[in-house]
C-alpha cells in the first residue's frame, strides 16, 4: 500500500510538472519553457527545410533537430496520458483518457508525432503522412496556455461572440443584398462577368473586406455609384468586429491584472444577510438549510451577540447572518445594468410584464426608497426606482455593474 500511494504521488508530480506551472514551481516553469521552445524550434526548422540552399547545407542538422523535437513530443504524449487522472479526477481513469484522446489538443499532440513515425511502418504513404505534418502548428495554441497576455484574445473572443456573431450576420446581410443589387445592375451591360448571382458576392466580399481585386467591377454609371456606397458602408462594416475585439482586448487584460494584483486578498468573499420573520429560513436549523457546496455560515449575530452557526442552531427572525463563498478564482464575470427611472421613461408607470424588452433581458431586483422590491410579473414601475437587469440590449444612461 505504501510503495502504491509512492507511485501515486511520483504520478501526480510529473502531472503537476507537465501541466502549466506556477511561478514557485521552477521544474514546472522549465519545462513549460523546453516545451514551447520544442514547438518554436520545430516550426523553424520545418520552414528553413523548404530552402534549398539551407536544406543542401545544413539538410542533416535540420532532420536531426526535427527527429529530437518530434521524439519531445511523443513523450510529452505518453506522459500526458499516464496522468490524466490527475486531469479529469471526477472522471475513471479510463474516461480520463479517452476524453484526453478525443479532446482537440490531445489530437493535435497525437498527430505532432504520429505522421512522422508512420511512413517507417507503411512506406507507400510517406507523401500523404508529411502533409498531416502541417498540424504540428497548431501546438502554438499550447504556448497560448503559458502566458495571461497571449490567453487573452481567446478569452476576449469567448466573452464577446454574441456582439461579434451580430456583427458577422450584418456583414453577411449586407454582402448579399449588395451582390443581388449590383448583378442586377451589370447583369445587362456586363453579362459574360456578372454572370449570376454568386458573381456579384464575389465582388461584395473583395469591395466590403478589401479594396477590390480588379478582376470584377462595375462599369455603369449607377453601378459606380452603389459600388462607392458599398465601399464606404465596407470600412464601417469591418470596423465593428475590430472595435469589439480591441475594446475587449483592454479590458480582459485590465482584468487579468487586476485579479493577479489583489488574488491573495480575494479568496473568500463574506457578505450579510438579514433575516425577518417572513423569510422561509426563520425557523430553520442551519443543517436544515442545505447550503451549496462551497458556501459556508461563518456567523449568526443576535442581539448584538455572535452565536457560532452549529447544525443544530435554530435562525430567528432579526438575525444577521455572515455567509461566506470561496473565490472563484477566475476572470469570467456577468454585467449587469442599472438604470434609474427619470419622468420621461416609458417604463414609468408600467407593469414588468407589459415592458418592451427582449426574451434576453432580465430583470433581477428593483430598488425604491432603500427597499428591495421583488421584480414579479405584476410590479408597476414608478418614477426613481433603480431597476438592475441583465440584457444585452444597449441602454442609455445606464451604469454597468460587474459581478
Amino acid at each position: 500500500m505504501a510503495d502504491y500511494n509512492t507511485w501515486l504521488r511520483r504520478r501526480k508530480r510529473v502531472y503537476e510538472i507537465i501541466e502549466v506551472g506556477v511561478s514557485g514551481d521552477h521544474a514546472s516553469r522549465t519545462y513549460d519553457l523546453v516545451n514551447s521552445l520544442a514547438i518554436v524550434i520545430n516550426l523553424a526548422v520545418s520552414v528553413l527545410y523548404t530552402f534549398e540552399g539551407i536544406r543542401a547545407d545544413h539538410g542533416k542538422l535540420l532532420l536531426t533537430v526535427e527527429a529530437a523535437t518530434v521524439a519531445f513530443f511523443a513523450v510529452d504524449y505518453v506522459l500526458r496520458l499516464w496522468t490524466d487522472r490527475f486531469l479529469h479526477p471526477a472522471l475513471s481513469e479510463r474516461q480520463a483518457v479517452v476524453k484526453y484522446i478525443l479532446s482537440f489538443s490531445g489530437v493535435v499532440d497525437l498527430l505532432s508525432f504520429l505522421p512522422y513515425y508512420l511512413p517507417v511502418f507503411f512506406p507507400a504513404g510517406a507523401v500523404a503522412f508529411r502533409m498531416f505534418r502541417v498540424v504540428r502548428i497548431f501546438r502554438l495554441f499550447r504556448i497560448n496556455a503559458y502566458y495571461d497576455s497571449l490567453n487573452v484574445i481567446t478569452e476576449v473572443i469567448a466573452s464577446k461572440r454574441q456582439q461579434l456573431l451580430s456583427s458577422v450576420f450584418i456583414i453577411l446581410t449586407l454582402m448579399l443584398a449588395s451582390s443581388l443589387c449590383m448583378y442586377s445592375l451589370e447583369h445587362e451591360a456586363q453579362p459574360a462577368v456578372f454572370t449570376n448571382a454568386f458573381s456579384g458576392i464575389w465582388w461584395a466580399v473583395s469591395t466590403l473586406l478589401t479594396v477590390g481585386y480588379g478582376d470584377i467591377y462595375p462599369v455603369t454609371p449607377m453601378g459606380q455609384l452603389f459600388s462607392i456606397v458599398i465601399t464606404f458602408l465596407g470600412v464601417g462594416m469591418v470596423a465593428i468586429p475590430t472595435g469589439i475585439i480591441s475594446a475587449g482586448f483592454v479590458d480582459q487584460y485590465s482584468r487579468i491584472k487586476r485579479i493577479s494584483e489583489y488574488a491573495n486578498e480575494a479568496d473568500i468573499h463574506f457578505i450579510k444577510v438579514h433575516l425577518t420573520r417572513e423569510d422561509r429560513w426563520a425557523g430553520k436549523t442551519v443543517q436544515e438549510l442545505g447550503l451549496p457546496a462551497g458556501v459556508i455560515m461563518a456567523a449568526i449575530q443576535r442581539e448584538g451577540r455572535i452565536i457560532v452557526p452549529r447544525g443544530d442552531v435554530e435562525l430567528c427572525g432579526n438575525d444577521t447572518l455572515v455567509l461566506g463563498a470561496q473565490s472563484l478564482g477566475d476572470d469570467r464575470h456577468i454585467d449587469l445594468k442599472e438604470v434609474v427611472l427619470r419622468r420621461q421613461n416609458p417604463w414609468n408607470g408600467q407593469r414588468i410584464r407589459d415592458l418592451d424588452i427582449s426574451r434576453q433581458t432580465i430583470i433581477v431586483m428593483v430598488r425604491r426608497r432603500g427597499r428591495v422590491l421583488i421584480p414579479n410579473g405584476d410590479l408597476v414601475l414608478l418614477e426613481g426606482d433603480s431597476i438592475i437587469l441583465y440584457t444585452q440590449m444597449h441602454l442609455r444612461e445606464a451604469s454597468t455593474i460587474e459581478v
